[in-house]
C-alpha cells in the first residue's frame, strides 16, 4: 500500500468525502427501474421503495463494523463478509463475493441500454404521427390505398367496426411514421439467440452503448482520485435538479393524493388497475421489493475502496454514514412525487416503464418547456454516467480484490501506473458487451435485472449472517467503529427477510425462471475458484488472507459459532423454496 502512483499498487488518495462522491452515483438508480416498479406494485410503489431503503439504511451498519475491520483490503463489503465464511466452507467466501460482482456489474450494460435510447431519440427521432411531415406524407401517398390493401384489411380485422375510411388514415400514418424513421434508429446487423438465456441483439444501441462504456473506462483508468473528481462534479450537476424535482411537486400543492392513498396492489402487473391484499397482490408487492433491493442497498459500494482510503479507520463509516443518508432523501421523494404527480397511468407510460422518457418526465413536472424538457433529457444522460462510473469502480474492485485473497483468478489482481485495476475493469467491459446485447430491447433489459439480482440479494444474506459470524469468530478484531449488538440481531433478520424477497419476487418480472437463472449463474463460481485455488495456488490461500485474519499461514481457526452458520443457509435455503411455491401471480 501506499500513496504514489507507479508503485504497481492501489494508491490512499481517497477521502471519506471522496468515497461519498463516488456512492452518488447510486441515487440515479431509482431511475432504472421506478417504472417497472410502479407497473408491479400500483399505488404502492412509493412504499415500496420507502421499506427497501429503510432496509438498506439499517443493514449498512452491520456493513460499516465489517468494513473498519480490514483497512487492508478493497472491494466492498462482499469481501469483508466473505472472510466470516471461510472458516465453515472454502466455497461460500468466493459466492459472496461472486454474486456481489455479477449484480453490480450489470449497471453498466443496462445503464448504457438507456443513456443509447436517449441518445437515439435526441440524433434519430421518430416521427409522431401527429407531427406535420408524416401528415404530409400521408397527404402524399393515401391515394395509393384503398380497401383491397392487405394491411388495411388485417388493420379492419383486428379492429372490427372500423370504417374503411378511418382503417386506410391509420394505417397510411403508420406507414408515414415507419417511412421517415432514421434508418439507423431500426438497424441492426444480426441477432444470435441463445437458447436459455434470450437473444443478442447487435444494434444501434449497442454500438452507442458500446462507445458509452469504452469512455467511461478510460476515465477510469485514471485511477481513484480521478474518478471521485468526476464523480462529484457529475453529482452536483446531476442531483441538485433531481432532488428540486422531488421537492418542488409537494412545495406548489402538485401532487394528487388519490394517487398515494388507498394503498393496495394492483389485480395485476401492469393492469393499472387497483386489487386486494390476497396472495396474488402480496406475490406482486415482494416483487417490487425484491427489485428495489438492487436500486436502494447499492449505496454499501461507499465501502469499495477501503484499501485507497487516507484513514480507513474513521473514513469507512463515515463514507457510507452519509451516503446512505444522501440515498433516503432520492429514494424517499422521487418516487413519491413521481407517483403523486403522474399517478398509475402516467407511470404505465412505454418510456417510464423502459426509461427513456423519464427526462421528459422530469421536465413536465415542475412545468417547464421545451428547453426545460430537453435540459432535463441531458441530466438523464448525465445522471446514468454517474451511475455506471460508481458500478465499474465498486465493480471492478470487488474483482480485484477476489483475486489478492485467492477467489478469482490471479490476472484480475493487477493494477495500472495509477493504482487502477486495469485487468478487472476490462474484464468487467467486455462481460457486459455481451449483456448490451442481450439488454437492447425492453425485454431483455428486465431480464438481465431479475437475473441479477438473484446474485445480490444471495450476497446481502450471507453478508449480513456474516456480521454475528465476526463478532464469534473475530471478536479479537479491532473494530474503529462497533455497530450496536441489537442493530446486528436485527440485520440478521432481515437477511431472512431477504431470502423471503427472493423466493416470492423473483418470478415477478416476466420470466418465472428467473430465480433457477441466477442460481445457475451463481454455481458457475465453483470451476472459477476451483481453477484458482485448486490449480494456480495448490489448495492455500495467498498469505495476505490470512494476515488480514490475524492467521498463522495456512490456517483458518477454530470454527467458535459451530453449526450455526450451517443452519442459517439451510434455514435461508428452505425460505427461499417456501416463499418460491407459496407465493404465485394473480390468476
Amino acid at each position: 500500500m501506499t500513496t504514489e502512483t507507479g508503485s504497481g499498487q492501489m494508491v490512499r488518495a481517497l477521502s471519506w468525502k471522496g468515497a461519498f462522491w463516488v456512492a452518488a452515483g447510486v441515487p440515479p438508480l431509482v431511475l432504472f427501474s421506478i417504472g417497472g416498479i410502479a407497473g408491479t406494485t400500483g399505488k404502492l410503489a412509493f412504499l415500496v421503495w420507502m421499506i427497501s431503503m429503510v432496509m438498506g439504511f439499517l443493514q449498512s451498519f452491520t456493513y460499516a463494523e465489517m468494513a473498519g475491520m480490514f483497512g487492508n483490503k478493497s472491494g466492498g463489503t462482499s469481501v469483508y463478509g466473505a472472510t466470516a465464511w471461510l472458516r465453515y466452507s472454502k466455497l461460500i467466501a468466493p459466492l459472496s463475493v461472486w454474486c456481489n460482482w455479477f449484480a453490480w456489474s450489470p449497471v453498466l450494460s443496462l445503464g448504457c441500454a438507456i443513456a443509447a435510447g436517449y441518445i437515439l431519440n435526441a440524433l434519430f427521432p421518430i416521427p409522431l404521427a401527429e407531427s406535420q411531415m408524416v401528415v404530409d406524407w400521408v397527404t402524399a401517398n393515401i391515394g395509393s390505398y384503398t380497401a383491397e390493401t392487405q394491411s388495411v384489411i388485417d388493420y379492419m380485422a383486428a379492429n372490427a367496426g372500423t370504417a374503411v375510411e378511418d382503417a386506410i388514415k391509420a394505417v397510411a400514418a403508420t406507414d408515414g411514421v415507419n417511412a421517415l424513421t432514421p434508418w439507423f434508429r431500426t438497424w441492426e446487423a444480426f441477432q444470435i439467440t441463445i437458447p436459455g438465456l434470450g437473444n443478442l441483439h447487435f444494434n444501434s444501441t449497442f454500438v452507442i452503448g458500446v462507445i458509452l462504456m469504452l469512455i467511461i473506462l478510460m476515465i477510469q483508468e485514471r485511477g481513484i482520485a480521478s474518478t471521485a473528481s468526476a464523480q462529484k462534479y457529475l453529482a452536483i450537476i446531476v442531483l441538485v435538479p433531481l432532488f428540486l424535482v422531488g421537492l418542488v411537486p409537494i412545495l406548489t400543492g402538485s401532487i394528487n393524493w388519490m394517487n398515494v392513498t388507498n394503498l393496495v396492489p394492483p389485480t395485476a402487473a401492469y393492469s393499472g388497475v387497483d386489487g386486494e391484499w390476497n396472495i396474488g397482490g402480496w406475490t406482486l408487492f415482494l416483487g417490487g421489493l425484491y427489485i428495489a433491493a438492487w436500486s436502494t442497498y447499492g449505496f454499501e459500494t461507499a465501502v469499495c475502496y477501503t484499501r485507497e482510503l487516507k484513514d480507513p479507520k474513521t473514513d469507512t463509516f463515515r463514507a457510507i454514514f452519509y451516503s446512505g443518508l444522501l440515498c433516503i432523501v432520492f429514494f424517499f421523494l422521487i418516487p413519491f412525487s413521481f407517483q403523486g404527480v403522474l399517478g398509475q397511468e402516467g407511470m404505465l407510460a412505454t418510456g417510464i416503464v423502459d426509461g427513456t422518457g423519464v427526462g421528459e418526465a422530469l421536465g413536465n413536472m415542475i412545468g417547464g418547456g421545451p428547453v426545460i424538457t430537453q435540459i432535463f433529457v441531458i441530466l438523464m444522460i448525465m445522471a446514468l454516467f454517474l451511475a455506471i462510473m460508481t458500478a465499474m469502480a465498486g465493480s471492478s474492485r470487488t474483482l480485484y480484490q477476489g483475486s489478492r485473497d485467492g477467489w478469482l483468478p490471479k490476472y484480475l489482481g493487477a493494477v495500472n501506473s495509477h493504482g487502477a485495476p486495469r485487468n478487472a475493469m476490462w474484464t468487467d467491459f467486455a462481460f457486459n458487451v455481451v449483456l448490451l446485447a442481450l439488454a437492447s430491447d425492453i425485454a431483455g433489459y428486465f431480464y438481465v435485472l431479475a437475473i441479477s439480482n438473484v446474485g445480490y440479494i444471495l450476497f446481502n444474506f450471507l453478508n449480513l449472517n456474516a456480521g454475528w459470524i465476526h463478532r464469534i469468530d473475530s471478536a479479537h478484531m479491532e473494530r474503529p467503529w462497533k455497530a450496536p449488538t441489537w442493530l446486528i440481531g436485527l440485520n440478521t433478520v432481515l437477511a431472512f427477510v431477504n431470502a423471503l424477497f427472493l423466493g416470492a419476487g423473483a418470478k415477478v418480472w416476466g420470466y418465472e425462471n428467473a430465480l433457477w437463472s441466477g442460481l445457475i449463474f451463481a454455481a458457475l463460481i465453483v470451476p472459477v475458484f476451483w481453477f484458482r485455488h485448486f490449480y494456480q495456488d495448490g489448495g492455500k490461500f495467498p498469505k495476505e488472507a490470512y494476515d488480514d485474519l490475524g492467521l498463522p499461514y495456512g490456517e483458518l481457526g477454530e470454527r467458535k459459532a459451530g453449526m450455526l452458520p450451517y443452519l442459517a443457509l439451510i434455514l435461508g435455503a428452505a425460505v427461499v423454496l417456501w416463499a418460491n411455491w407459496f407465493f404465485v401471480l394473480p390468476a
